[in-house]
């Protein structure tokens, strides 16, 4: 991981530890094998946790002052309670639900089977969390792929999409000044993200985490950090090539870094609450979703163009190692949802081919 964004996820954890009970920061800060990444995700899921009990009511007082025999009292009925509050007032979805929960089972696990008070007596007698089964979130690929052909991107609509972000957007009717404005400003930047992510497939988090120093333009690459902070080597399209550069071009002159400053993708001066540095995951994800909304696509996010890319290149190279390799995937069983994705037009083509040679 870019050693920014660790820090950054890093002053995050930190600011929210204070307003846990003692035991939880106890356990974050032994958590000494999980990334940045990981432990900021931890504190967010036990915050809502902590919340939870008080609002249902289980705890009178401050988020600090949890006492563990709380925790050791609770049931299997209290936790189905709070998975029914991830699920129907958070809009939690399944695999989202099973990392909150997985994120507790860590917790009580540490406290019920690794840490001991003075007299060496465990921290928790009892661990609830033991007794719950993660929901099987696990798909059939078929199911899978139904679901994401709904939302790519086909054909011409790859251009057509980085054509709208480069030039139509802006010359929208009815189209706010400001809005205008800002498109103008961002308009080399923006459409080099949407073409490196439909040009190579690349992670939101991968994105924003590239250096200057990452990109070789000369053979079309760069170098990323994945997923468990490995380093790989990805390829973008001379589409993607073409639009990086135009960026480039204007990248010291509209964005103005220092030269401490290392970041390929930069926030723009005019953005409110303008802070220097590195432009986040989420202002990537809303900068697409505003352009998705207004080329008539509003489901399309960054994380479909990725599938966009993926359904693309797995139809015209028909190269499952390396489609895994380019999307940074541990299983190649992960890749193969994206041959099933366009099953219904291989089997009209058979079709086809089959009235030809009547």
């Amino acid at each position: 991981m870019i050693k920014e964004l660790a820090d950054e996820y890093t002053s995050r954890t930190e600011s929210k530890l204070p307003l846990l009970p003692w035991y939880v920061v106890e356990y974050m800060e032994h958590s000494y094998d999980l990334s940045p990444a990981s432990l900021l995700n931890y504190a967010h899921d036990y915050t809502i946790f902590f919340e939870w009990l008080i609002a249902a009511g289980y705890h009178t007082g401050a988020k600090t002052d949890i006492p563990l025999i709380l925790l050791e009292k609770l049931r299997v009925q209290d936790i189905t309670k709070f998975r029914g509050h991830l699920l129907n007032h958070k809009g939690n979805a399944d695999p989202t639900i099973n990392r909150k929960l997985s994120s507790l089972k860590s917790l009580f696990n540490y406290l019920t089977n690794k840490a001991e008070h003075e007299d060496l007596t465990p921290y928790l007698n009892r661990n609830v969390m033991a007794k719950i089964d993660l929901k099987n979130a696990k798909v059939d690929n078929d199911v899978k792929a139904e679901k994401i052909k709904n939302f790519v991107l086909r054909n011409d609509d790859f251009e057509k999409f980085r054509e709208f972000v480069a030039f139509e957007f802006g010359a929208l009717p009815g189209l706010h000044g400001t809005t205008k404005k800002f498109h103008e400003i961002n308009r080399e930047r923006d459409t080099a993200i949407v073409s490196l992510v439909l040009g190579s497939g690349l992670r939101v988090s991968e994105l924003v985490g590239l250096n200057i120093n990452d990109v070789n333009m000369e053979v079309n690459a760069f170098e990323v950090v994945r997923k468990g902070n490995k380093k790989s080597i990805v390829h973008f399209s001379d589409v993607a090539k073409a639009d990086l550069q135009e960026y480039l071009n204007v990248r010291k002159k509209k964005y103005k870094p220092t030269s401490t400053v290392n970041a390929l993708f930069l926030p723009s001066p005019e953005s409110i609450n303008w802070k220097e540095g590195r432009l986040t995951v989420r202002a990537v994800q809303k900068l697409v979703e505003k352009y998705a909304k207004a080329f008539g696509r509003p489901a399309l996010t960054v994380h479909k163009l990725r599938h966009s890319f993926a359904t693309r290149h797995a139809q015209e190279n028909n190269n499952l190692p390396k489609l895994k390799d380019q999307l940074g995937h541990e299983s190649v069983q992960t890749t193969m949802i994206y041959t099933h994705v366009f099953d219904d037009e291989k089997l009209a083509a058979v079709q086809n081919a089959d009235k030809i040679s009547k």
